[in-house]
């Protein structure tokens, strides 16, 4: 069974015991559905727990604390089920919190629709290099119009374009690059729904400009969201940062640094009135190469928890999905859940 392998771990906390001891008592899908809604709509505790870097929740729930909108969740909650972020809890530490012996589970946060950025045509023009974008905006292979700006980050340098999606979920985004420039560039792409001005999706592609190909993103730095604060893990002594950035649907600009460590920095993360997902990004230098690293906050998209696909004939699987809101835009929640029968 999936949950063999946390047997040995701590039951039912006293917390939940109540709460999972009546559910209990009804058939696997209302409790499973009792089950999401529950870490949902409750802040679990403490109720602050996201936010501390070092502690996981005696009991779960991803509900911003205080809130009065249901299925409102706390961004920090959400961006520490990120594997990449350094500060994320396991899965066992979750099914601890949860609180069952029984169940095992999986947690998938996801944008409401997929955006997708590919280059099509790069060519020169006198000083400059232009290079054209194809974008398509998609839900479940359906076409979605969708309003789009996109930066583009290469070193110092920064440039935006907007435009739209058509009504067939494709558009296009011009850039143009000084050839005095060379090094990896950025593009970010933000799209938002035009039936529903909280409903965001984005997109990267990493290209070179005069340059070597490009490294992976996460190759020189290791992003990680947290608290407002973005915490920047240098992986070599030798990372010179140039520039950090924030980009969202409506703004723009550098971030302020708080903290300098020896292969470290600490930048902080206004709270902005845009519900657009924040995107950061780090340029900089390691010896010869040049790179433009970046992370999401909410660190999106994610999944955390079993591996159904390894689940016994005997496992019974319920999917359940929600609409929920984090920092004001809209996202989808689907947690899967399994028991034996």
């Amino acid at each position: 069974m999936i949950i063999l392998a946390l047997s040995a771990m701590v039951g039912t906390s006293k917390i939940m015991a109540p709460y999972l001891n009546d559910l209990s008592q009804r058939d696997d899908s209302e409790r499973f559905q009792e089950l999401a809604s529950h870490i949902l709509l409750n802040a679990g505790n403490p109720t602050n727990w996201g936010q501390i870097r070092d502690t996981a929740p005696n009991s779960l729930g991803f509900a911003k604390a205080g809130t009065s909108l249901p299925y409102e969740l706390d961004i920090d909650k959400i961006s520490r089920q990120n594997r990449e972020n350094v500060f994320s809890l396991t899965y066992p530490q979750l099914w601890k919190a949860l609180g069952t012996q029984d169940i095992a589970f999986q947690i998938e946060v996801r944008t409401l629709f997929d955006l997708s950025v590919y280059m099509i045509s790069n060519s020169s023009q006198g000083n400059l290099t232009n290079y054209e974008f194809k974008v398509t905006t998609l839900k479940s292979g359906m076409p979605i119009s969708a309003s789009l700006v996109g930066y583009v980050a290469l070193k110092d340098f920064v440039d935006k374009a907007t435009s739209s999606t058509n009504s067939s979920g494709v558009g296009s985004l011009s850039i143009n690059i000084p050839d005095s420039l060379n090094g990896t560039a950025l593009m970010v792409v933000l799209a938002k729904a035009q039936v529903d001005t909280q409903i965001f999706s984005f997109d990267t592609y990493s290209f070179s400009h005069n340059s070597p190909p490009t490294f992976p993103n996460r190759t020189f730095t290791k992003l990680s969201p947290l608290d407002h604060v973005l915490n920047a893990s240098l992986v070599y002594s030798t990372v010179e940062i140039l520039k950090v950035q924030i980009f969202t649907f409506n703004y723009n600009f550098g971030l302020t640094e708080k903290a300098y460590g020896v292969q470290s920095r600490e930048y902080y993360i206004p709270h902005l009135l845009d519900s657009s997902p924040m995107i950061m990004v780090l340029t900089g230098t390691n010896g010869s190469a040049s790179f433009a690293e970046w992370v999401s906050y909410p660190q999106l998209p994610l999944q955390i928890g079993a591996n159904f696909s390894e689940s016994t004939a005997g496992s019974k699987i319920v999917s359940k999905s929600h609409i929920v809101t984090i920092n004001s835009a809209l996202y989808e929640v689907v947690t899967k859940w399994g028991g034996q029968v």
